[in-house]
This record gives C-alpha cells, sequence and structure tokens, in this order.
C-alpha cells in the first residue's frame, strides 16, 4: 500500500520560506507523478504545482515564479520550495501521487503565513 507524509508545515511570516517534503513509501516512487494541492475551509481542493515521472512541472498561475516543485527519486521524496510566500498561501498542503488512475494521498500539512 502506497503510504505518504508530509512534513514542513507551520507559521512564517509574509514574504518568508518554507519547504514541504513528502516521504512516500509501499511503491516505486519513480514512477508516479507527484504533486501538491492546498485546501482552505469552504472552498475546492486545488491544484498548486505537479512533477511527472520525467521531471516535467507545472504550477498554478498564482505560485509562478515563488514556489518549486522538485523530486529525489533515490530518497523517495518531492518537496515545494515556497518562497515570498503571503497571507493567502495559507491553507492545508497536501501530497499527492498518481499512477493512471489511481491516487494516493498524504495527512496534509498546515501552512500558517501571518505576521
Amino acid at each position: 500500500q502506497v503510504q505518504l507524509v508530509e512534513s514542513g508545515g507551520g507559521l512564517v511570516q509574509p514574504g518568508g520560506s518554507l519547504r514541504l517534503s513528502c516521504a512516500v513509501s509501499g511503491s516505486i516512487f519513480s514512477i508516479y507523478a507527484m504533486g501538491w494541492y492546498r485546501q482552505v475551509p469552504g472552498k475546492q481542493r486545488e491544484l498548486v504545482a505537479s512533477i511527472t515521472s520525467g521531471g516535467s512541472t507545472n504550477y498554478a498561475d498564482s505560485v509562478k515564479g515563488r514556489f518549486t516543485i522538485s523530486r529525489d527519486n533515490a530518497k523517495n521524496t518531492v518537496y515545494l520550495q515556497m518562497n515570498s510566500l503571503k497571507p493567502e498561501d495559507t491553507a492545508v498542503y497536501y501530497c499527492n501521487a498518481r499512477l493512471g488512475d489511481a491516487g494516493y494521498w498524504g495527512q496534509g500539512t498546515q501552512v500558517t503565513v501571518s505576521s
């Protein structure tokens, strides 16, 4: 069974940085497309960034130029480097692993951007 465990969330001031990590176990990490999503209460979960098994990346317009997704297949881990954080980035961030029609989620990590 595929398991995803996120870490790295917390409280940061506007303009600050955080790096989220998502460790994957239970399958061959390198073949999965990975993504980071976020959700605030009362709103739908939205895609923040994704990276294919080949390393191609995609970003939501709201985070382009500020966030960077990367993966380390040797460590079975995907990262989200978040710079120049804004209060509107406050959300629970979820890691997702996808292979064909199969998708798996982590438990989420809270990111709060506030002074």
